[in-house]
């Protein structure tokens, strides 16, 4: 009978595997209908196409995609140098993302320059597409962690019992808080040395009896990285948290917007004219954000510069010409989100920033 490591391997290796073929296999037959109606219900034109997903499904599975996880899974070659990004993602989005983006804007391309609108795959392969895309970043994240009891690999970073401080105030030292007329050494002077260690004794002693800078700071309390304390008692079911459970939250709420703006190219209006093509690139430049392991200090830029500010900038000219295709939630967020990045990792390092007297 396998262990559980290897049925845990298996299981993911198969969800990857489906998450891979299952959104080109739908895509393509959808342009494969799309292809059919407009060739005039041609049986050939249609079979041409599943037969083309078929055999590019093959190719990469073989040539690329089993390569990439046998290296991954035994650790080979370049992989085993690879610590801040990940290969697997890496191969999922030039593969499945990339191609299927492509389907979608040749399927505009197509019913434009026929002057028909006969699909625009608005609802199910796209869902699809971003779906599983969501879904493989949530195995990436998962891999590591035991499916069963207690997660080991995620209590040192979401099962804290306690504040954490994110802003320290500088500590007084002893020396500064010394009486002027004792020496460096902690003996006041006109009196005799202490000898065979009683000095570093009565310097131990006065280090005790001062009084200690306390690294207090309400910032910590507004913090994101603050944690919950422990709670016992009949509503201690409440405040129970886990880690592997969070990784599904963070997963979509991390592709919220690109999910928003995948979904304005689906409106009419914009489908079926030569805005399509922006917005799916930069859909797909943010979806790059996925390559990055998370927590890494990288990506924090990378979400400034392949997802918030072009995201901001784009929709405010789908706005002024379209109208109001998107929420204004949307791009608030964005331009909020950009001007944060700006300040914080640049302005307030500038002279004028750094003065306590200004907040």
């Amino acid at each position: 009978m396998p262990s559980g490591k290897k049925v845990k391997l298996i299981l993911y290796e198969v969800l990857q595997f489906a998450a891979l073929i299952v959104p080109i296999f739908v895509i393509m037959e959808r342009f494969a209908s799309l292809i059919y109606n407009m060739k005039g219900r041609d049986q050939t034109a249609y079979w041409l196409v599943v037969a083309a997903s078929i055999a590019y499904v093959t190719s990469v599975t073989l040539l690329v995609w089993a390569p990439v996880r046998y290296m991954t899974i035994k650790q080979r070659g370049f992989i085993r140098e690879v610590k801040q990004w990940r290969p697997t993602a890496l191969a999922y989005l030039i593969l499945c993302t990339l191609p299927c983006f492509a389907i979608l804007i040749a399927s505009s391309k197509v019913q434009v320059d026929r002057g028909q609108r006969l699909d625009s795959f608005s609802e199910l392969p796209v869902s699809l597409v971003l779906f599983f895309l969501i879904w493989v970043d949530i195995i990436e994240r998962i891999q590591p962690c035991k499916l069963m009891g207690k997660s080991d690999s995620l209590d040192s970073d979401f099962d804290i019992s306690g504040p954490v401080l994110t802003h320290m105030e500088p500590v007084t030292t002893v020396s500064s808080q010394m009486n002027p007329e004792e020496g460096q050494n902690g003996v006041t002077q006109g009196q005799p040395e202490a000898k065979n260690g009683s000095a570093s004794s009565r310097f131990h002693d006065v280090a005790n009896s001062l009084p200690r800078t306390r690294f207090t700071s309400t910032a910590y309390l507004y913090s994101s990285t603050s944690r919950p304390l422990s709670y016992s008692g009949r509503p201690s079911i409440l405040w129970k948290r886990d880690g592997r459970s969070e990784i599904f939250v963070d997963s979509f709420l991390f592709w919220f917007d690109t999910v928003e703006m995948v979904r304005v190219a689906g409106l009419p209006s914009v489908f079926y004219s030569g805005w399509v093509f922006p917005v799916y690139i930069l859909a797909f430049l943010s979806t790059l954000r996925m390559i990055i392991t998370p927590h890494n200090p990288l990506l924090s830029s990378a979400g400034f510069a392949l997802q918030d500010f072009p995201f901001f900038v784009f929709r405010v000219a789908l706005i002024a010409v379209f109208g109001f295709v998107t929420p204004v939630l949307y791009p608030l967020k964005n331009v909020l989100v950009s001007l944060a990045f700006i300040y914080f990792t640049f302005l307030t390092r500038l002279k004028i920033f750094r003065h306590r007297s200004l907040f």
